[in-house]
């Protein structure tokens, strides 16, 4: 009787470790050790959808169908529409904060229905990512770059029943791929055969430094507050202009200078009087350009994408 309770006792003290830990085999696998903390498989969803309608929550019903364990977030659904390139910033804005084996569903996708090719691409840093091959991943792949690309066969690993729907692929094709990868149905070898050639990149000005200038793009605005972010990264000013207080800027869309001048170099924003311009290192660290509780790029008639471009200068 005794041998017995013994038994019962150590069954549950292993299933009561196993529902802490989450002890099952899948995607992610068990970390072991006595402080290991198991992370839950994720699944992100980026769109350009907006929510006015229920496209974000039929992609989102068929993830849950698919794989009920899998937690399921939004990055966000408010990418302008079409716009590839805002896109691909958002990506990088926020993909490393998401532990690797995070799956990003994203639909920016005005070729859906086109002969551009549906990817599945792992990043170096251990992140996936299923979509269309449209240079939505351009920055990613800059960032952390490409272990491996893949291309989603359409025909095959579309969500059953969708074979008659052809405008839909963020439902009917990357959000159940998604869902099967992060739940561990399916393994990113399964996906497709591999693209040689890696995923389409967008050409842009990257930052980079000469004698006494930098050359850089305006990759996105702070749509809030009117904030002109840049692609250049605080330690390549400090490098280059060592302990400026003020740098010169010309902002250009295309050939058209759309704002040129002297700006102070601040710290915060409460650095320049109310309704004054500054230079200021944004949450990326990157510069940017800010009038203090105004709106500097309404202002300037200032947007962004790959046309826009900065240079920066001394004084």
């Amino acid at each position: 009787m005794f041998g017995r309770i013994l038994s019962l006792a150590l069954v549950c003290l292993a299933l009561g470790a196993c529902a802490h830990h989450d002890c099952r085999d899948g995607h992610h696998g068990h970390k072991s050790g006595a402080n290991a903390t198991a992370v839950k498989p994720a699944l992100v969803i980026m769109t350009d959808f907006g929510l006015k309608d229920g496209a974000v929550s039929a992609m989102k019903g068929v993830a849950y169908a698919t794989s009920p364990d899998v937690r399921v977030f939004d990055l966000t659904h408010e990418v302008p529409a079409y716009d590839i390139w805002e896109g691909a910033f958002r990506l990088a804005q926020t993909y490393k904060y998401w532990p690797p084996g995070t799956v990003f569903v994203t639909v920016v996708d005005p070729g859906v229905g086109s002969e551009r090719k549906s990817i599945v691409a792992k990043t170096k840093s251990g992140h996936y990512f299923v979509g269309p091959d449209n240079g939505l991943y351009t920055l990613i792949g800059d960032d952390s770059g490409f272990e491996s690309v893949r291309v989603l066969d359409e025909a095959k690993q579309r969500l059953k029943g969708s074979e008659d729907s052809y405008t839909f692929h963020g439902r009917d094709l990357y959000v159940y791929v998604g869902a099967r990868l992060a739940g561990g149905q399916l393994t990113f070898d399964q996906v497709g055969e591999e693209l040689k050639d890696g995923a389409l990149r967008i050409p842009y000005q990257k930052a980079q430094s000469s004698i006494g200038a930098i050359k850089g793009m305006i990759p996105v605005l702070d749509p809030q507050y009117g904030n002109v972010w840049t692609n250049v990264p605080r330690a390549l000013v400090r490098e280059t202009f060592k302990d400026a207080k003020s740098l010169r800027v010309t902002v250009k869309q295309g050939p058209r200078v759309a704002f040129s001048g002297e700006l102070p170099l601040a710290e915060t924003f409460a650095g320049v009087a109310k309704g004054k311009p500054l230079l200021y290192f944004n949450s990326l660290l990157n510069l940017s350009l800010a009038l203090n509780q105004g709106n500097f790029a309404a202002r300037h008639k200032i947007s962004s994408g790959p046309d826009w471009t900065i240079e920066i200068t001394a004084p």
